[in-house]
């Protein structure tokens, strides 16, 4: 017997901002953002938010395991407008993450540092991805230390992604020698145990409003 699909949970659907042409939703972590392959997978943050608002598409995604800001366009045309956008690079994302081990910023006054390794799938091994110098893509990441208290032997850091591949964060850091706490493809498994869940949430969004253009800017309070 086919197990039975579950059914949509609009209940928990937490929406940043709502209007005729833009959504921004707070995905929790552990909810997919687009539905998976089963009907045990059906329930996810795109299928509640179309049962709000039919017309809802996707834009772009979250890893199942990570919280935070998921944009949804209103409309064909708008979910067009966006998507241009984000491959013009004129969306900008940024995280926060815990990392393993304590890291300290190089940059006078806590600025900027990159990540510039290339990324591909390690097929033996999907859904992994790794870094590879020969046939991955150019990846890129900027980090920076964040604010706020952490356990002993983890550090608090602010990531901006300037590519947009597949677990770039996750792998970028763990090439560093500081993957992620509670990341179960990445991390060790006492480090992955240091936590119920991946500590990585998307806490700022800035893009062009599909409509008009005009700027906007979008917060999420980190959960942990």
């Amino acid at each position: 017997m086919r197990p039975r699909a579950r059914e949509v949970d609009v209940n928990h659907l937490q929406t940043v901002h709502e209007d005729d042409h833009l959504l921004v939703l707070d995905k929790p972590a552990g909810l997919l953002a687009v539905p998976g392959r089963g009907p045990d997978k059906q329930d996810c943050l795109s299928a509640r938010a179309r049962t709000r608002w039919p017309d809802a598409l996707v834009v772009h995604r979250l890893d199942m395991a990570t919280s935070g800001l998921v944009v949804m366009a209103r409309g064909i045309e708008a979910q067009r407008t966006l998507s241009l956008a984000f491959e013009e690079r004129r969306v900008h994302k940024r995280y926060t993450a815990v990392v393993a081990g304590e890291l300290s910023n190089p940059q006078a006054d806590n600025g900027w540092n990159t990540i510039s390794l290339p990324l591909m799938a390690d097929w033996l091994n999907r859904p992994l991805q790794k870094v590879d110098h020969d046939q991955g893509k150019p990846s890129t990441t900027r980090w920076r230390i964040a604010p706020g208290n952490t356990a002993p032997g983890t550090t608090r850091l602010e990531l901006e992604p300037v590519t947009g591949r597949t677990h770039q964060l996750r792998v970028h850091l763990q090439a560093l020698g500081h993957p992620m706490v509670g990341d179960a493809l990445y991390a060790a498994t006492y480090q992955q145990g240091m936590a119920d869940r991946l500590l990585l949430h998307a806490h700022w969004l800035s893009l062009p409003h599909p409509l008009h253009g005009q700027p906007l800017e979008f917060h999420s309070p980190c959960p942990f």
